[in-house]
């Protein structure tokens, strides 16, 4: 009996509602025992928020998502083994949440979980040629799939920086898997993003600005590690000639996000971990938007690569090609405009002599030209 036929129509709705549910009405809970614990994000010189704040949200999200794969979608091998490695990296993830732990046991646990789940099958076995079909990576598919997994599990830790984020990254990208994968003939696939989708909806009005809660690093972890695996499942198992360039067009935004981090740390001689406060956030807030405007409109440019996602998934590749060429000149000169690369920022305007002094309303402070 296959998998489909396994389950009753009801099961997949169920499991969409169950997920959703799970993290709205888990989160609260959470938030206390994070303030309990004193599991709690304290401001510092590179963090926008001005107070401390719980941070063990992702709690909510990984009990939101593996309740019902688990249990409801009793999700088959290679998802079985997003499920045991997604378990790994929460747990670890969860520890320097509240411990602090080194970043190197932190990649250990990445990589753990990252070979986990390739024993179960999440592995890239073959590339797409647009010239000569396809190509079998043999020897190359265990370490690129590898670093697929850890690269992407970073790439989503590394945009969470503002409220609502990197869980609204995550539910873009995850609803364009789900989409795609059933485009491409994987319900499983399908039914285990919509789940995601679900939990990370469930969990956001907490998270959005003004947030009450973080999802701190064993969310954000997690959510990396799943889309990442979800990726490989759906969309790098296709013969068809964009399959390969699907899942990074996807994860667009966070993928040249940490590109750019790295070439602007590389290019300023500092040490690629080390943090700072020019990703692409940071970079649009310093031209003045708002903490909200920012994240609405990383939003909107998520959707858009969503959105070309699903468009290049049904389109021949001479047009692909063109587009996706266009759009690379597009990304790397406004990347280049607000100093993605360089880390520059905008000198100030020089401040003119006061000739002028003009006064506004009562209660409003006084310009000066």
């Amino acid at each position: 009996m296959t998998y489909l036929a396994s389950m009753s129509t009801l099961q997949p709705a169920l499991a969409v509602a169950a997920a959703f549910l799970l993290a709205l009405l888990s989160t609260p809970l959470v938030i206390r025992l994070a303030r309990r614990v004193n599991a709690v994000d304290r401001p510092d010189d590179r963090k926008v928020h001005q107070t401390a704040m719980p941070r063990i949200g992702g709690c909510a999200l990984f009990l939101a998502f593996i309740i019902p794969a688990v249990f409801i979608l009793k999700a088959p091998a290679p998802l079985s083994g997003i499920v045991l490695g997604g378990i790994i990296i929460f747990i670890v993830g969860l520890l320097d949440d509240i411990y602090q732990i080194s970043p190197w046991l932190k990649l250990l646990g990445q990589c753990l979980a990252a070979v986990v789940a390739m024993s179960f099958g999440v592995i890239v076995y073959f590339v797409t040629n647009p010239f000569e079909g396809i190509f079998v990576l043999g020897n190359l598919a265990l370490p690129l799939t590898f670093l697929w997994i850890v690269g992407i599990t970073n790439a989503i830790n590394l945009i969470d920086g503002l409220d609502g984020l990197a869980a609204g990254i995550s539910a873009i990208a995850a609803a364009t898997m789900g989409v795609v994968a059933l485009m491409q003939g994987e319900p499983p696939v399908f039914m285990m993003s919509m789940v995601l989708v679900a939990a990370v909806l469930g969990f956001l009005p907490y998270n959005f600005y003004p947030a009450k809660t973080f999802m701190g690093d064993s969310g954000s972890n997690f959510l990396g590690f799943v889309l990442a695996c979800l990726a490989v499942c759906g969309m790098t198992k296709s013969t068809a000639v964009i399959s390969l360039i699907i899942p990074i067009i996807v994860l667009g935004i966070p993928i040249l996000d940490t590109l750019f981090a790295i070439v602007r740390r590389l290019n300023n001689r500092t040490p690629i971990f080390r943090p700072d406060k020019d990703h692409l956030h940071h970079r649009l807030m310093a031209l003045g938007l708002s903490h909200r405007s920012t994240v609405l409109v990383i939003y909107v440019a998520s959707a858009f690569f969503g959105g070309l996602a699903i468009t290049f998934s049904h389109t021949n590749m001479s047009r692909v090609s063109l587009l996706l060429a266009l759009v690379l000149i597009i990304t790397v000169a406004v990347a280049e405009k607000i100093g993605l690369r360089t880390g520059t920022r905008p000198e100030p305007s020089p401040v003119p002599e006061p000739d002028v002094i003009i006064y506004r309303r009562e209660g409003e402070e006084k310009d000066s030209l």
